[in-house]
């Protein structure tokens, strides 16, 4: 029997002329998978923090400073109770104005945020002009108050408190400058990360424009020239094969509006592949089909399958003049779908490698489930399997 080989010329870039149909196939379907632009403003928008959240940690943090500061007043019976509410709120209140004015201007200083030291210097630079303004609205505010219930707020000389709140409001504005430079890497992080991920669909849509613009499948290829020598000896044959080519052709087109189907469709279209290719080789492969019932209607990615097939006929019958049994399983084994394609009486060629066809398999199947899932193509000695694991739970979700 001819060796199963899964070698990289089995696997060539779709632009060349041997690009094979299962690179032309699975291009269609991932670009089901990218997003309108309105779609990736949104996704953009939900990354950001909320000035929510923010603002509810910004007041729990000045009510736990006002709570301290009364419970340390109440130790001195000459301190009234709303005096130290007066000098924390006073505080609160003004560097409440300065916070709001730093989250104003996040986005202008965002493009620094991977040089850490440029951007808490943008904001530190402003800091002189802050504590002279900040000392002294806090100070005014603090004096009126005492002025109206006719009392003289008393306090330490202006020297001291220029140095004492100078320090104070340096340690706090580096402590928020850093949860707000916390919250905005994240942020920019994760849109980042989104923006990483468009550009691959991008061009992924790019490469399937140019594909559907060739239109130079090798199965395409293969099937009319099967065509061609079946209309001068069995014309009904080349019609059926004719339509069944049609057929096929529809659903790859059609599956770029989608990214999941259920498994029975796409063991439809694996049967259509499958029509044309067993015309081709009819007297040298045998296909038995072992599929669960209870699976038939579990979702599964579009055209993943196909490749696998075509690997068979491409690298363990197109080789032999013998012939080729080929079994396509699927069945629920505990919490997984196993689907398996196995070529029977072929072995791993020397020096096997596993192609394109099936690396973008694989990174399919990571990215719809995660390592959950898997594709391994085996060699137990009788034959060569590929074997599809899909978790259930995540299938069906």
């Amino acid at each position: 029997m001819a060796a199963f080989r899964l070698t990289p010329r089995m696997s060539r870039s779709p632009h060349d002329s041997g690009g094979t149909p299962c690179a032309w196939l699975y291009s269609i379907a991932m670009t089901a998978r990218a997003h309108s632009p309105a779609e990736d403003v949104l996704i953009e928008r939900r990354e950001t923090f909320s000035p929510r959240v923010l603002a509810a940690i910004w007041i729990v943090f000045w009510l736990l400073m006002i709570g301290a500061s009364v419970q340390d007043a109440l130790r001195n019976p000459v301190t009234s109770w709303w005096e130290p509410v007066l000098w924390e709120g006073s505080s609160a209140l003004v560097a409440s104005g300065f916070m709001l004015l730093a989250a104003r201007v996040r986005r202008r200083y965002s493009p620094y945020l991977d040089r850490p030291l440029t951007w808490f210097g943008m904001y530190l630079r402003w800091l002189p002009i802050v504590s002279v303004v900040f000392i002294v609205t806090v100070y005014a505010i603090r004096h009126g108050v005492y002025a109206s219930v006719g009392r003289i707020y008393e306090h330490p000389s202006w020297v001291y408190i220029f140095v004492y709140e100078t320090v104070r409001l340096t340690l706090y504005a580096c402590l928020w400058l850093g949860v707000l430079f916390g919250i905005d890497s994240h942020a920019q992080w994760r849109i980042e990360e989104h923006r990483l991920l468009q550009t691959r669909r991008a061009l992924a849509d790019a490469k399937l424009a140019q594909l559907q613009a060739q239109l130079r499948p090798h199965f395409l290829f293969n099937a009319l020239n099967t065509v061609s020598a079946l209309m001068h000896t069995d014309v009904d044959r080349a019609d059926r094969l004719v339509a069944t080519l049609g057929d096929l052709l529809r659903i790859s087109l059609r599956s770029s509006a989608q990214e999941m189907t259920p498994l029975a469709d796409e063991l439809h279209t694996l049967e259509l592949y499958a029509d044309v290719m067993c015309e081709r080789f009819r007297d040298r492969v045998t296909l038995a089909w072992d599929i669960d019932p209870a699976v038939r209607d579990t979702p599964v990615p579009v055209l993943l399958l196909q490749p696998l097939l075509e690997n068979v006929f491409k690298h363990g019958v197109e080789g032999t003049v013998a012939q080729v049994a080929i079994v396509i399983r699927a069945r629920r084994e505990e919490d997984c779908l196993r689907i398996v394609v196995r070529n029977c009486g072929s072995s791993f060629a020397p020096g096997r490698r596993d192609g394109l066809g099936l690396r973008h398999c694989r990174e399919r199947l990571i990215i719809i489930y995660g390592p959950a899932a898997s594709l391994r193509v085996l060699d137990d000695g009788s034959g060569v399997s590929a074997c599809v694991t899909i978790p259930l739970a995540r299938a069906e979700s």
